[in-house]
């Protein structure tokens, strides 16, 4: 599953949970990037839970969009990650620290209120 919901002018939350296939990535992305049209200096949280890898197909998708996804990602200063696994929070902050003017953190689940909180300090 992978839901995409405006929650004020300038934040976008995404949750994600197990598997996405080719078709619910295309979706995804669609929605997204609608959702996010108008959107500057915005702010995403991201709920990841019983996270698996995309399929291969939902990797192409994504890579055929690659273009598109660089120029969303300019519309947001801060995302907040909230996961259990280790892995998915350090990748996160990795990425962050690779794409400018993006600052990547993540959170356990439980810490959901500082995670809304850093979103807007």
């Amino acid at each position: 599953m992978f839901r995409v919901e405006p929650n004020g002018p300038d934040r976008i939350d995404i949750e994600i949970n197990g598997q996405i296939d080719a078709d619910e990535m295309r979706a995804a992305l669609d929605e997204l990037l609608e959702k996010s049209s108008g959107i500057e200096h915005g702010v995403m949280l991201y709920r990841i839970d019983n996270f698996k890898l995309p399929t291969l197909g939902a990797l192409g998708v994504e890579f055929v969009r690659l273009p598109e996804l660089f120029r969303l990602v300019g519309r947001f200063d801060r995302v907040a990650v909230l996961s259990r696994e280790e892995w998915v929070k350090k990748a996160g902050e990795l990425e962050g620290a690779f794409i400018p003017g993006l600052t990547i953190k993540a959170f356990d689940p439980e810490e959901s209120d500082e995670a809304q909180a850093w979103l807007i300090a």
